[in-house]
């Protein structure tokens, strides 16, 4: 029995490859076009001009939002990556708008006078999604921005009351540098980006609507980093070490998908176990997220003050968690301008003056959002989850039933801005026109983890900047209170033209960003302006309910060390606790704690009222000795089986006999 041979008719122009694409049927009648872009930099896309394969799921992601999905599910077969697949409920294409995306990629319908007339944008507001959605997608390059993860994939796409959906499958191309080169004449040239196949079936449901992305022949490169691989080859090659003395304190991430060999067929033990997850298999999506985010939280409770993702998670769980942080989601907990704040946060709203200063704001009995006249519309976006595997994603970021610290000041402070700038003084085409934005400063003695230290931008909802910990380059050194500040700032008007292509990064000399840099610059200088005052104030009452409490010297020393790197008269140093085997230490919310064995020397023989004294004296200092290396940023350099170790050497160094 012989199989028919399909027909392929290409296509090259957009009329003709519109009218290709509704007149095919089935397999047998196949359209092929090229794709093709007029710009170098743009056919570098795909090339993957994206840093990490994260980026291309929040592309899609984002496409699905401005196609006004209500959600998107993203599943995988982790820890294998060899298939991914990203679908959604928002309006799909037609033909028309599928075959102006083929051929005009970098030249996006969005934002554009042909917007309405595809589908793709609203009928009076080329800015807005056809649902009324401010729009995230910019140039037209996200759907290929999959190059990072693989070079063929397949769309399939239906608009609802279409009785056929469409289906195109894609290979890109890559180029050399010569390739991209200009002509002789030094004219513009045509690039072809790569080749599609496209062709129509007859759809089950007329009125289904949406699209579907299914990514196979993931690049290795791409697959080995979804993988782990750096990690776990690491670990693989320590444990072959026959030389005990040779093998290094590299751990396994805390929390894993699991780890496959190089095949990618069996999955390995690790610690006896498959994969170690914060969530039980089986969990509800939207518990499963919430356990992620608590087990984070939960490591500044036992023994890690100040947990980074890339030591607790492997690269999948960090890319989940940076996802969730950078579409348009829901927070985990609620957003902070929707809680009441009365009886366990100050609120303080922000001067737009140069020299201003922080007001305190009257917080009891109504949400921040009524009390400071705040906008955010995340709340009003519509209905839009997203689903990555076994999770429901939500923004990991938590307000309240923080841990406690020693810090004197017990409850976060709040510091509210909201600001609006026309640039009358320059032209449209120079400033970018105007820029309006809201934000917060939310100050507490423990960040976790220590990558929400910093500051965010979002730019109707999205961000692919993910937390700066420099705050825009803000040179003043008060590294301490920096790690105590978590920032966002929505903006609702502007800044897109500051944003470069990759969405990961600005334009540092955009009128936009310099604007919003002096502003958060100026607003970190009142917020320590009034942390400081309350700080002292707080302090002072202390000193007077202990006054003649004595306070050794060593700890003096330590206290001192630590308030002066902090700039924070309220701050005290966390707890240094060792811990005997197997007995649980009840330590405060920012406490080190570690192995006893692993530290001290263990003591052999009967020991006399004299070196119980002396060991009870050394082991106060090293402790304070801890405390010195942790104000200055150095315990957390390494992680803790090496901080056990460096510990251990102070110790022996204090310990051994003198001259």
């Amino acid at each position: 029995m012989s199989t028919q041979q399909p027909q392929i008719t290409e296509v090259h122009d957009e009329l003709g490859l519109v009218a290709s694409i509704r007149a095919s049927h089935g397999t047998e009648n196949i359209v092929q076009t090229t794709l093709r872009t007029d710009e170098r930099v743009i056919a570098r896309v795909t090339d993957g001009i994206y840093r990490q394969p994260g980026s291309a799921l929040r592309e899609l992601i984002s496409n699905a939002y401005d196609a006004d999905a209500t959600r998107v599910v993203i599943n995988t077969d982790a820890p294998r990556f060899e298939r991914i697949s990203v679908e959604d409920d928002g309006h799909g294409m037609g033909p028309e708008a599928l075959a102006h995306l083929l051929l005009h990629i970098g030249g996006s319908a969005k934002r554009s006078e042909a917007g309405p007339g595809l589908g793709v944008t609203a009928p009076h507001d080329p800015m807005c999604s056809p649902g009324g959605r401010r729009l995230i997608g910019k140039i037209g390059i996200g759907l290929f921005s999959v190059s990072q993860l693989t070079h063929t994939f397949q769309i399939i796409t239906k608009v609802k009351d279409d009785d056929h959906r469409t289906v195109a499958t894609v290979a890109l191309r890559q180029y050399a540098d010569e390739e991209l080169a200009l002509s002789q004449d030094g004219e513009k040239r045509k690039f072809e980006s790569g080749k599609v196949n496209i062709w129509r079936e007859k759809a089950a449901d007329v009125n289904s609507h949406g699209t579907t992305i299914i990514l196979t022949s993931i690049r290795p490169q791409a697959r080995d980093t979804l993988r782990s691989r750096e990690i776990w080859n690491a670990i693989e090659q320590n444990e072959a070490q026959s030389n005990a003395e040779e093998k290094q304190a590299i751990e396994p991430p805390q929390f894993h998908i699991g780890r496959v060999d190089p095949s990618g067929e069996l999955l390995k033990k690790t610690a006896g176990k498959t994969w170690a997850l914060p969530w039980e298999k089986g969990d509800p999506p939207t518990d499963a997220f919430a356990k992620l985010v608590q087990c984070v939280w939960d490591e500044v409770e036992r023994s890690t003050p100040n947990p980074q993702l890339d030591r607790i998670f492997d690269y999948y769980l960090r890319m989940v968690w940076q996802l969730s942080l950078a579409v348009p989601l829901p927070y985990v907990d609620g957003h902070l301008f929707d809680m009441d704040l009365e009886g366990w946060a100050e609120a303080f709203t922000l001067s737009n003056q140069p020299k201003g200063a922080a007001q305190r704001l009257d917080v009891a009995g109504a949400p921040l959002r009524d009390k400071a006249g705040l906008q955010d519309p995340v709340g009003r976006i519509g209905k839009f989850d997203v689903f990555f595997d076994d999770l429901k994603l939500a923004r990991p970021l938590k307000f309240k039933g923080l841990p406690s610290t020693n810090n004197a000041l017990k409850n976060p402070l709040v510091f509210i801005g909201k600001c609006r700038e026309e640039f009358k003084k320059l032209p449209r085409e120079l400033s970018g026109g105007p820029l309006a934005f809201e934000a917060y400063l939310f100050w507490t003695p423990k960040v976790a983890p220590v990558e929400h230290q910093g500051s965010l931008i979002r730019i109707h909802g999205s961000s692919g900047t993910l937390f700066d910990s420099t705050f825009m380059r803000y040179q003043v050194s008060e590294q301490t209170r920096l790690r105590q500040i978590t920032c966002e700032i929505f903006v609702s008007e502007g800044l897109d033209s500051a944003l470069n292509i990759d969405r990961e990064s600005f334009n540092n000399a955009h009128p936009h960003s310099v604007y919003i840099t002096k502003w958060l610059h100026s607003a970190l200088r009142q917020l320590a302006s009034a942390q400081k005052r309350l700080a002292s104030e707080v302090r002072a009452h202390s000193r007077d309910e202990s006054k003649g409490v004595a306070v050794s010297e060593i700890q003096r020393v330590a206290s001192e060390v630590w308030q002066l790197e902090a700039d924070d008269p309220a701050a005290q140093p966390p707890s240094i606790e060792l811990s005997s085997t197997g007995k649980k230490v009840e330590a405060a919310g920012e406490s080190y704690v570690y192995s006893r064995t692993a530290v001290l020397p263990l003591r052999t023989g009967a020991q006399t009222a004299k070196t119980k004294a002396r060991d009870s004296i050394l082991e106060e200092k090293l402790k304070a000795i801890a405390q010195v290396l942790a104000s200055f940023g150095l315990l957390d350099a390494v992680p803790k089986r090496k901080q056990e170790k460096l510990l251990k050497a102070i110790y022996e160094i204090l310990d051994a006999p003198g001259e």
